[in-house]
């Protein structure tokens, strides 16, 4: 974005799409000309919604969006294969390890990737009055496009604090000359009018959207506007810009959906790993996703398929894995390789995420009684070729066992004749990189919430719709507000509806579930920020949102400085937010554009 908020061409440039009822897709209709006018026409109106929406598909799946909102936290390092953006500069390292500069390709991400489509949105806005369609229908659409965009700002705020309301022609106005300032100071102030835009556009989406969502598409609803404003109610309490009543209210915005699911469409799965299976995308515990569609690359605008970083596919299907290609099998100097091969349900063994100690050892500890280690993440990789005695899709190719213990007992099994019992490798967590301190071999648990056994070819980015609500986080986020409220017994009582879901696994008996919950289950004593952080883990971890997490919640410095190596050394106070892009400065006319970075950059 050479200069901020330039909107010359959008007009002319902007793919409008709609979505079709019967297939649950973006369709794409190039259009050569725009002139503000179509946007007051229904269909002009309902592209530029549309637009909206598939403007998040940068934000939510994309490597820059995933390193940003996961790499240098208490849960995730950066694996032996990071990124390396322009100028040869590591980027994902220096997220990863805070030597980050304000040239880092990581934060264009958000930056670039938010004003054009606020900017569409405060066009919708002022369009609204003059597009021909009935109240009704118009304020469904207005509501729409108010929660896209407290979205697009409640993301921008939570890495950067306060960004501009105004983007040259007035706060909240559509603009459509360039400007080359940046209305973001005082800091303070402009911080305070962001939340209350964000809040004001979502309390009008709870009050004008649909109770549910569609059954096979993720349009909005007031499920989601319920959630997201009390995220914001939460994001805003541990603020300058506080208010009073923020925690009571997010209280009150959580608990309407928990105690309205059966009217606003949405319930707990039975069992936590269906959560994020391939091909369950549309489960009623996922309040909304960013839509894409499995194996269609043109649909999913995915320009080079194979290609990883700056486009609108899932590169998380690919990142968090480790490199199950190059492990072998036990024998002393085999050559076979049972999983060297890449298949679809694996992908790429990009390598760019690396769980941390504090990740597998403690957050995970109880791997038998909760099963959430177990739902988010792969240990077990089936041979996927043939040879060595290994059947491609039928033979285990290799195992990452639990504990030191159980992959030396399984190695030591032996068979009537004396042989090797299993065929194929049992890894130790001591073998883990990093885990076990040891940097012997690239295997580490993968995570598995993004696999996608429909790409096109391994190395496709996925095409998976990627969550940003689920009612799981509703649940922790009243018993966040009910922990800063006093109210230790009804947060214990919201953690713990969680835990009895996290208790069961397919096969148990209810005695059997039972047991697990009695061992897994919280007393309001346990209630806390730490504890409800560490929930937040076992429950969301992976989904791009654990730096916003620790970083509104003040809690970044004290937990990255426990318990991630790499990013112990250099996190600095300042590094609560990001820094604002050198591009972005660089091109402000203004004597003085450094008034306008964050602290300490």
């Amino acid at each position: 974005m050479k200069k901020l908020y330039k909107i010359i061409g959008f007009l002319a440039l902007i793919n409008v799409a709609t979505f079709s009822s019967c297939e649950n897709k973006l369709i794409e209709k190039p259009f050569t000309v725009f002139t503000p006018e179509y946007f007051k026409t229904p269909s002009g109106f309902q592209s530029g919604i549309v637009a909206l929406y598939s403007g998040l598909r940068f934000l939510y799946g994309p490597e820059g969006a995933v390193t940003l909102g996961t790499v240098g936290t208490d849960e995730w390092t950066y694996a032996d294969q990071p990124r390396t953006g322009a100028g040869g500069t590591q980027d994902i390292v220096t997220m990863g390890n805070y030597t980050l500069d304000l040239g880092n390709g990581q934060i264009l991400t958000p930056w670039n990737r938010s004003y054009f489509n606020i900017n569409l949105a405060n066009g919708l806005v002022e369009f609204a009055a003059q597009v021909p369609m009935s109240e009704s229908e118009k304020n469904i659409g207005l509501a729409e496009i108010r929660f896209l965009r407290a979205l697009y700002y409640l993301n921008l705020v939570q890495h950067f604090g306060a960004v501009p309301l105004d983007l040259g022609s007035g706060e909240l106005k559509f603009n459509q000359v360039a400007f080359q300032d940046m209305n973001r100071l005082p800091l303070a102030e402009v911080l305070t009018k962001n939340y209350q835009a964000i809040i004001d556009d979502l309390t009008f989406a709870t009050k004008n959207l649909p109770d549910r969502r569609p059954a096979n598409a993720f349009r909005l609803s007031k499920a989601a506007a319920f959630a997201l404003l009390a995220k914001a109610y939460i994001h805003r309490a541990y603020s300058s810009a506080k208010q009073a009543t923020d925690f009571e209210n997010a209280f009150t915005a959580a608990t309407e959906v928990i105690n309205n699911q059966a009217r606003y469409g949405t319930t707990l799965l039975p069992n936590f790993a269906d959560v994020h299976r391939p091909r369950n995308d549309y489960n009623l515990e996922i309040i909304f996703s960013v839509e894409r569609i499995p194996g269609n690359n043109n649909a999913n605008e995915v320009g080079n398929p194979t290609g990883i970083g700056g486009g609108k596919g899932v590169d998380a299907a690919n990142d968090f894995n480790p490199d199950y290609t190059a492990v072998r099998a036990p024998l002393v100097n085999s050559a076979t390789q049972p999983c060297a091969t890449r298949n679809l349900l694996y992908g790429r063994p990009i390598r760019r995420f690396c769980p941390t100690p504090w990740l597998y050892n403690v957050a995970f500890a109880d791997k038998e009684n909760d099963s959430r280690f177990d739902g988010s993440f792969r240990m077990v990789w089936l041979a996927t070729q043939d040879g060595g005695g290994f059947r491609a899709n039928i033979d285990t190719g290799f195992v990452l066992a639990k504990t030191n213990r159980i992959a030396d007992s399984l190695n030591a099994l032996t068979s009537p004749t004396g042989g090797r019992l299993k065929p194929y490798r049992v890894i130790a967590p001591r073998e883990f990189y990093l885990i076990g301190g040891s940097f012997a071999q690239n295997i580490y648990p993968g995570l598995s919430k993004y696999e996608d056994p429909d790409k096109l070819t391994p190395n496709d980015t996925g095409g998976r719709p990627f969550p940003v609500i689920k009612l799981s986080e509703v649940y922790l986020l009243a018993a966040e507000a009910a922990v800063q409220l006093g109210r230790t017994n009804e947060a214990a009582n919201f953690i713990n509806v969680l835990k009895r879901r996290a208790a069961f696994r397919p096969g148990l008996t209810n005695a059997q579930v039972e047991a697990r919950y009695n061992a897994i289950r919280v007393s309001p004593a346990q209630m806390n920020l730490d504890y409800i952080l560490d929930e937040r883990t076992r429950e969301l971890c992976g989904e791009s949102n654990r730096w916003p997490d620790l970083a509104i919640r003040g809690k970044l410095l004290e937990r990255v400085k426990a318990f991630n190596p790499d990013g112990a050394a250099n996190i600095k106070d300042f590094h609560v937010l990001r820094p604002i892009p050198r591009s972005q400065l660089d091109a402000l006319t203004v004597p003085n554009a450094s008034i306008y970075q964050n602290p300490g950059y």
